[in-house]
């Protein structure tokens, strides 16, 4: 059973993306199917190989599943290929002791250019997004769509403030407008407004789209670390 995130101050976005139906409906959801199924089977070599490099670089687990927000608040686990050393968040809170500016750019836009948790083979895996290819799994799951606002964590909903019932009207894309727009490189404001439109202005044109633009800004790293 899934868990929902809910908070008083958010309470009325959480029960309108209940009551709305889900962003694109079957059409969307077939769509992503097809798309998730085709690139299990395409991309499996390539999901081994990974697999092999993150295990041979430390001995630790190959996957990682983080707590994300999807729709209508419920709470899933976000998979990734492993990219942080096993012991991070002890990492982390060492390196914020350090290094307060680090501190303020996490709390500013949830990420560090130069994060200390990333193993060698992770910095890879995230400068080209591959680290992201387990998401497929969480699209056959339902949790995910090919396409739609990347997954956040609880506290970053609490950045969208009114915008979030447009987040939570869509399920978490593997790819999305934000992707395609500079990510990293953009303010979080930039990337709220991003979620809305996306959502406000839904098409499955729109969704292929941002799918063939998503290959040259992974090939080309923009705004990713």
């Amino acid at each position: 059973m899934r868990e929902t995130a809910k908070s008083t101050s958010l309470d009325l976005q959480y029960i309108d993306a209940e009551t709305a139906p889900p962003l694109g409906g079957g059409i969307k959801r077939a769509f992503d199917i097809a798309g998730a199924a085709a690139g299990v089977l395409v991309l499996s070599p390539l999901f081994l190989l990974i697999a092999l490099l993150v295990k041979a670089s430390d001995g630790g687990s190959v996957l990682y599943g983080h707590r994300r927000v999807g729709r209508g608040g419920s709470v899933f686990h976000c998979l990734k290929f492993r990219t942080m050393v096993s012991d991070g968040d002890a990492v982390l809170a060492a390196h914020f002791r350090d290094n307060p500016d680090a501190k303020s750019e996490w709390e500013a836009t949830r990420k560090l250019k130069d994060d200390p948790r990333v193993t060698r083979v992770g910095t890879v895996l995230r400068k080209l997004s591959l680290d992201e290819l387990p998401q497929i799994i969480n699209i056959l799951l339902g949790d995910m769509s090919i396409v739609g606002p990347r997954p956040v964590v609880r506290d970053e909903l609490e950045y969208y403030g009114k915008a979030a019932v447009f987040y939570l009207k869509s399920r978490p894309g593997l790819t999305g407008l934000w992707q395609v727009s500079g990510r990293n490189d953009v303010s979080y404001d930039s990337r709220v407004a991003f979620d809305r439109h996306y959502v406000e202005n839904w098409s499955l044109v729109q969704d292929i789209r941002i799918i063939l633009k998503t290959v040259p800004a992974v090939c080309l790293s923009r705004g990713s670390y």
